[in-house]
């Protein structure tokens, strides 16, 4: 297989470079490219698709979470491919070619953000923007074996950034360095330089690590290691997340199905979760896009074909208890956390039912995995709250992450956090790796 010296990440090259200053700015000296979501003055910001591209005019003016970069130092070189209009967390697109996952070259990248998140694992960038509605920055970091950050939702601006749906959007970033991903979310989130707060408490919710078919011992023993050595190990307590959910969060019994609870590998609450969140996107989408998608009526990939018809096609339903539930789970898990607690679970690599799909993989075989994998992923989309995808090593030769999820607000702390952790697992993984040797 050639491989393209920019792996397929770029939709478009070009150079953003920041105005000169005498001051000495969080990141100069740094490159980073975006997704093709976000205006750029000049540039057609193309969705991921030819027919949106084809019919929209260039944006007259730029995003403020990239001018917000520039003013930072930083130097943009380019737009990165994603998947088309934001609908799917696997990272292929039928027109543009599918980025490259750098470490797999056989597997997908993750999505919606693949290009910016292979941009940053292949060295292109030293960091990315990309987007997070459903997952389109955390699935694609733990692919691509990457930090990747989704933000308290509100706390950046979505203002320039064409929507997927407006209640969970989020301007989200990726790093190779938890340093630099730091300094990126301090621009971003207008964050003043702060010290670590010590969390007072990380949970690990045991249910959610039955989700996933990958050993877990070794992951959980890294991470609980390191919490101790850095703060105690009487910080680190367990919870049955789901039937914490179901009891606190009443709206969700609208969304419980039987069929959920007969099968095994789902969590009823978590997935009535998610099956509220996608009712609430469609609804979204359809009022964003549905004109559209009825006139031009685009040409569009297996799987986010069929996505995009069944959103249009919608009907209102239970939209109001829907916006009540992120209420409810955000006050929840408020009370679960407490003041400066941390929830720890792992991360899409490993909670999903398996590694990285292959590529071109049929989209019937991957219903059972989506409906895991979003089970997990609407906690932080319903709740708000922030979440970042940290590496930890490899599984069969492909990357493992584990997520860390703090309550809404929490960004500065959940950064710090991550930097401070970073070194500890990195010695706990070696020693995990030796022992296994």
């Amino acid at each position: 297989m050639a491989r393209d010296p920019d792996y397929g990440a770029f939709m478009e090259k070009f150079v953003l470079q920041p105005e000169f200053s005498p001051h000495k700015l969080p990141l100069k000296d740094l490159t980073f490219a975006v997704k093709d979501i976000f205006d750029v003055e000049g540039y057609v910001t193309g969705f991921g698709n030819p027919d949106w591209a084809r019919t929209h005019s260039p944006a007259t003016s730029t995003a403020p979470a990239v001018l917000a970069m520039l003013q930072g130092g930083a130097t943009s070189i380019g737009k990165t491919v994603m998947d088309e209009m934001a609908y799917s967390i696997n990272g292929e697109n039928k027109h543009y070619g599918t980025p490259m996952n750098p470490y797999a070259p056989d597997r997908v990248p993750g999505g919606s953000s693949s290009g910016s998140a292979v941009a940053v694992c292949a060295k292109l960038v030293d960091f990315s923007l990309g987007t997070d509605t459903g997952g389109s920055v955390r699935v694609p970091a733990s692919y691509c074996g990457i930090f990747g950050f989704r933000p308290s939702y509100g706390a950046v601006s979505t203002t320039g950034v064409i929507p997927l749906a407006q209640s969970f959007d989020t301007v989200g970033w990726f790093a190779r360095d938890p340093t630099i991903l730091s300094r990126v979310g301090r621009v971003l989130l207008q964050l003043p330089d702060m010290h670590l707060v010590k969390p007072s408490q990380f949970i690990i919710p045991e249910d959610c690590f039955q989700l996933s078919s990958i050993p877990s011992d070794r992951i959980t023993q890294v991470l609980v290691k390191s919490v101790e050595k850095l703060f105690g190990g009487h910080l680190v307590k367990h919870a049955m997340l789901g039937d914490y959910v179901k009891d606190k969060v009443p709206s969700l019994k609208h969304f419980i199905s039987e069929e959920n609870k007969d099968q095994e590998y789902m969590i009823p609450s978590l997935a009535a979760l998610s099956i509220a969140m996608r009712s609430l996107e469609r609804y979204e989408f359809k009022n964003n896009h549905g004109e559209w998608v009825t006139t031009v009526k685009p040409d569009l990939g297996p799987g986010i074909s069929e996505r995009v018809w069944e959103a249009v096609r919608t009907t209102v339903e239970k939209i109001d208890v829907c916006q009540s539930m992120k209420t409810e789970l955000r006050d929840a898990l408020t009370d679960l956390l407490g003041v400066l607690s941390l929830s720890l679970s792992l991360s899409l690599s490993l909670l999903f039912p398996g590694l990285p799909p292959k590529l071109q993989t049929d989209v019937t075989e991957l219903e059972s995995f989506r409906a895991r994998a979003f089970s997990l992923l609407s906690i932080a989309g319903v709740s708000g709250f922030c979440q970042v995808s940290v590496p930890l090593g490899l599984y069969d030769n492909l990357p493992v992450a584990v997520s860390l999820l703090a309550k809404h607000g929490s960004d500065g702390f959940l950064l710090n956090l991550v930097e401070t952790l970073h070194n500890t697992i990195k010695k706990e993984i070696e020693t995990a790796e030796k022992i296994s040797c």
